[in-house]
């Protein structure tokens, strides 16, 4: 499953004020072309991913602080998304993905498909990279 795409990393905008934040993980454009939609609330020093999606685009926003990995054509990167920030990551197929929250607090993961949810995981590798 070679891939010669990268992942395209953004700083999300988002408004803050004394109540917390919002933001909005995609434009109502981004929005029409996806099938599915997943939040996902991980406890401190907890790892989320680790797979790889065969044909779908993922788009993930992140609520920081979070250690991600990416294994983009054999090659492994890290990124760290700062305490407060949120992040969107936009993830081509054949790319290895996982999320360690590296916070004290339950971290906040919203992602978004361009498959539908296939409960027996065809689209889905396992590959534990973080």
């Amino acid at each position: 499953m070679p891939n010669t795409q990268r992942v395209i990393v953004q700083s999300v905008k988002t408004h803050r004020d004394a109540r917390g934040s919002l933001f909005e993980p995609l434009t109502d454009a981004e929005l029409a072309g996806q099938r599915n939609v997943h939040v996902v609330l991980t406890q401190p020093n907890e790892v989320r991913g680790n797979h790889v999606h065969r044909t779908a685009v993922e788009t993930t926003s992140i609520v920081g602080p979070c250690l991600i990995r990416l294994k983009e054509a054999g090659t492994i990167r890290d990124l760290e998304v700062p305490a407060g920030e949120i992040w969107r990551l936009i993830i081509p197929p054949g790319v290895v993905h996982a999320f360690r929250n590296t916070g004290e607090s339950m971290m906040v993961l919203v992602s978004f498909s361009t498959n539908l949810h296939d409960p027996m995981g065809a689209d889905t590798l396992r590959e534990l990279i973080l």
